[in-house]
C-alpha cells in the first residue's frame, strides 16, 4: 500500500466526479464527518480529495471530486482505503446519510497545460468556515464515439472563458478505461465534457455568462456548435465549497 500522500503538485490523470443523493436533512452530518475523518486517510493511500460541495439547488445533494495518478493507482488506493480501518470505523456512519451514491463520472483532464493541480500548499483545518465562493460545473453530453463536441469545448470554449474573465478551475472529459474497482459503480456509455469555474458570487458568474454569450465567436460559432453536437441539453451544477474544499 502506498505510504506517501498524493503529490500536491501533480496533475491527477484520473478523476471521479461523485454526486450523492442523501437522506433528507443529513447533508451537514455527512460533510462534518467527511471533512473531519475521511479526507487525510484517503490521501494517505495515494488519492487526492479535490473538492467538496453543497449543491445549491438540492439540499440533499453532496458533490465531490477526487483524483488519482492513473487507473492502476486508483485501484490500489481504493482497495486500501475501503478495505482499511478508517472506512471500517466510519463507513457505516457515512452510508447512513446516503440514499444513492452511484452517480459517478470517471474523467480525465481535458487539457494537460498545467493549469489544474491536485492541491494548493495547505488545506484548511477541520471546522474551517466555508469560503464565500460560487462554483459552477457544467456537463455537456455527446454521442458515444464522437469527438467533435469535446474538441469544441477544449479548443473553442476554454479560450473564450479565459478571455472573458472566467479561467476554468478544471476541465475534464470521459475516461474510457474500464472501471477496475466494481465495488464502486460508475456511469458507463458516457461521453461528456465537464468545466468548473469559480466566482466571488453568483452575480459575478451571471455577468460572465452574459459576456460570454455576447462574444461574437461564442455566440455565432462555438456555443451553437457545441449545442449541435450535444445529445442532450447541458446540465449546470450550482455549487458552494465546504470549508475544507481545495477547489474554491
Amino acid at each position: 500500500m502506498p505510504s506517501v500522500p498524493t503529490d500536491p503538485a501533480r496533475e491527477p490523470a484520473v478523476i471521479e466526479l461523485r454526486q450523492y443523493t442523501l437522506r433528507p436533512g443529513r447533508r451537514d452530518d455527512l460533510i462534518e464527518l467527511f471533512d473531519r475523518e475521511l479526507v487525510e486517510p484517503q490521501e494517505e493511500t495515494g488519492m487526492a480529495v479535490l473538492g467538496q460541495f453543497r449543491d445549491l439547488d438540492d439540499p440533499d445533494r453532496f458533490v465531490w471530486l477526487r483524483g488519482f495518478p492513473d487507473m492502476a493507482a486508483r485501484h490500489e488506493a481504493l482497495t486500501a482505503f475501503y478495505g482499511g480501518p478508517v472506512w471500517k470505523r466510519y463507513g457505516p456512519q457515512a452510508n447512513a446519510t446516503m440514499s444513492d451514491s452511484d452517480d459517478v463520472l470517471l474523467l480525465r483532464p481535458l487539457t494537460y497545460d498545467g493549469s489544474f493541480r491536485a492541491a494548493p500548499p495547505a488545506r484548511p483545518r477541520p471546522g474551517a468556515p466555508a469560503p464565500e465562493r460560487f462554483v459552477s460545473a457544467t456537463l455537456w453530453s455527446f454521442p458515444p464515439g464522437r469527438d467533435e463536441g469535446i474538441t469544441l469545448v477544449r479548443d473553442g470554449l476554454l479560450p473564450l472563458l479565459r478571455s472573458t474573465g472566467a479561467a476554468p478551475l478544471a476541465a475534464f472529459a470521459t475516461e474510457t478505461a474500464p472501471n477496475t474497482f466494481p465495488r464502486l459503480p460508475v456511469r458507463t456509455g458516457e461521453n461528456v465534457a465537464v468545466v468548473l469555474t469559480s466566482h466571488p458570487d453568483e452575480n459575478t458568474h451571471l455577468r460572465h455568462l452574459t459576456a460570454l454569450r455576447d462574444h461574437p465567436v461564442a455566440r455565432d460559432e462555438v456555443l451553437p456548435g457545441i449545442a449541435r453536437e450535444g445529445s442532450s441539453a447541458p446540465v449546470t451544477l450550482r455549487l458552494a465549497p465546504t470549508g475544507r474544499s481545495l477547489m474554491t
